[in-house]
């Protein structure tokens, strides 16, 4: 199953009680998720980061009429988080403007897919950086505050988590001084993942 096919199969079926703009960025991560897991690159609870019971409990939640078989399609493979993924979550979970199961779910995912290659908003099959400044405002809105200078939000991330942990991550006086600004702070361009998403029109940020 290719991704964009994975994307529309899951669209079709998700609950209409659910926000458009949620359901699209949750069906945009499982189906880069349920892809990699049909050509054997990992498991989709692997590719997310959730364990099975949160995964289960977010497909009856948003997709009920296909829980069944997006279960099926998961498996029960034990996820392991690294210390390094348990610091984004901890940073996301801190900054989350709400404790729901959504944000929950949120927050797994994306420190999951912060481990992957590309700019963060491609791994999670977003059509554009807009669109993950939009769910950064809208489910971590304090942590969105914090980034005043539109850093690149892996970037940012990571940043957040050395200085928690007290680490330097930069020894630049100001970011406007620093040598490697345009690899924090440059455009993130790109094609999503999902290829129904190139040619699509740009979601507001």
């Amino acid at each position: 199953m290719k991704p964009e096919d994975a994307y529309r199969w899951l669209i079709n079926a998700a609950a209409a009680s659910y926000d458009a703009f949620d359901i699209h960025v949750v069906s945009a991560i499982l189906a880069l998720a349920l892809a990699d897991a049909r050509i054997g690159n990992g498991t989709i609870l692997e590719g997310t980061g959730l364990d099975k019971s949160s995964f289960s409990n977010l497909a009856i939640d948003m997709f009920p009429d296909i829980h069944a078989a997006l279960d099926i399609e998961a498996g029960d493979a034990e996820v392991v988080v690294d210390d390094e993924e348990q610091s984004i979550r901890d940073i996301l979970t801190m900054f989350a403007s709400g404790a729901g199961p959504l944000e929950r779910s949120l927050v797994a995912m994306i420190a999951r897919r912060c481990k992957w290659p590309h700019h963060l908003w491609q791994d999670l099959g977003l059509r554009n950086r807009g669109e993950l400044s939009t769910l950064m405002k809208r489910h971590f809105s304090r942590l969105a505050d914090r980034n005043r200078q539109d850093m690149k939000w892996k970037k940012f991330l990571y940043r957040m988590v050395c200085g928690s942990e007290g680490f330097v991550l930069c020894t630049a006086p100001v970011c406007s001084e620093c040598d490697d600004f345009k690899i924090c702070f440059g455009a993130e361009d790109g094609e999503s993942r999902l290829a129904w998403a190139r040619n699509a029109p740009a979601t507001a940020a």
